[in-house]
């Protein structure tokens, strides 16, 4: 049997232990970024495209015949270059090289950047086949942060490419 003293004892530990931990879950505040800044996240996964070359009818005839793809296409997957613009001046450029060994997986970045809240022009371009000149997927648009506000820039080529949310 337990004494008094020692279920007393037990029940002032258990106390100053459930005021300890109840303290520390509210207190001191946590702010994850200042009250004036804004976040932007970019989080970008995606396939690069194949670099398919057409076969010629010689090269078909000196097939065997199921073996006559009209394509050839190898495994590797072209690299994707990205360039993100804030206000007219550069604010992240990167080359995503795709992943696995023999570099036919998924590319990706994730990046955050805090900047001050208000309006600004946000200016993204994507390439998924850097032997193609250009960007064939870019979206610009003039955006307006609210303090603590998280934006995220995503890619889904089902939905068109690039965009805000």
């Amino acid at each position: 049997m337990l004494k008094p003293a020692a279920i007393i004892g037990q029940v002032v530990l258990y106390g100053a232990f459930a005021a300890f931990i109840g303290y520390f879950a509210t207190s001191p505040t946590y702010k994850q970024i200042p009250d004036d800044v804004s976040l932007i996240k970019l989080s970008i996964s995606h396939l690069g495209e194949r670099n398919c070359r057409k076969r010629t009818p010689e090269e078909l005839e000196k097939m065997p015949r199921n073996m006559r793809a009209p394509l050839d296409c190898p495994r590797e997957r072209s690299d994707i270059k990205l360039e993100v613009d804030l206000d007219g001046k550069p604010l992240y450029q990167t080359v995503m090289h795709p992943t696995g060994v023999y570099k036919d997986g998924v590319s990706t970045t994730y990046k955050r950047f805090e900047l001050k809240s208000g309006v600004h022009q946000l200016s993204v371009r994507m390439s998924d086949n850097v032997a193609v000149a250009g960007f064939p997927f870019v979206k610009e648009a003039q955006i307006t942060l609210k303090p603590a506000q998280v934006m995220v820039i995503d890619f889904n080529p089902d939905k068109g490419g690039l965009f805000f949310r």
